[in-house]
C-alpha cells in the first residue's frame, strides 16, 4: 500500500488542523492505521492509531482529548483531527499502515508501510 499524508500547514496556539492519509489499492480495510509525529531531534512518537473497522482507537496522552482519529474505508482514507494545537505539537506528521496488528498499534516498528509526512507547526 502506498500512503500520501495531506493537510499539514501553520496554526497559532489554540487552533485547529485536520489531516489527511490517503492509501492506495482496494485493501485498504485490512491495514490497522496509525499517526506518528517527529519533531527535530527527537524520535518519532506515536500521536494515535485505530482497527481496520475503526471501532477501536488508541492515543498518545499528549493526544488524548484533543486529537480524533477516524478513518473512511469507502475513500481508502485515514483522517487526524486536531484541536487546542499547543507549541509542542509542532513535527512532521506521518502515516503507517500494518496489516498483521491485531487492533491498533503504537510503536513505529509495528508499522510496515509509511507515508511521507506532512508539516504541522504551531506558532505562539
Amino acid at each position: 500500500v502506498q500512503l500520501q499524508a495531506s493537510g499539514g500547514g501553520k496554526v497559532q496556539v489554540g487552533g485547529s488542523l485536520g489531516l489527511s492519509c490517503a492509501a492506495s489499492g482496494p485493501t485498504f480495510r485490512n491495514y490497522v492505521m496509525g499517526w506518528f509525529r517527529q519533531a527535530p531531534g527527537k524520535e518519532r512518537e506515536f500521536v494515535a492509531g485505530i482497527s481496520r473497522g475503526g471501532g477501536s482507537t488508541g492515543y498518545s496522552d499528549s493526544a488524548k482529548g484533543r486529537f480524533t482519529i477516524f478513518r473512511d474505508n469507502a475513500k481508502n482514507t485515514v483522517y487526524l483531527q486536531m484541536h487546542s494545537l499547543r507549541p509542542e505539537d509542532t513535527a512532521v506528521y506521518y502515516c503507517a499502515a500494518d496489516r498483521f496488528l491485531r487492533t491498533t498499534g503504537s510503536s513505529p516498528d509495528e508499522f510496515e508501510y509509511w507515508g511521507q509526512g506532512t508539516q504541522v507547526t504551531v506558532s505562539s
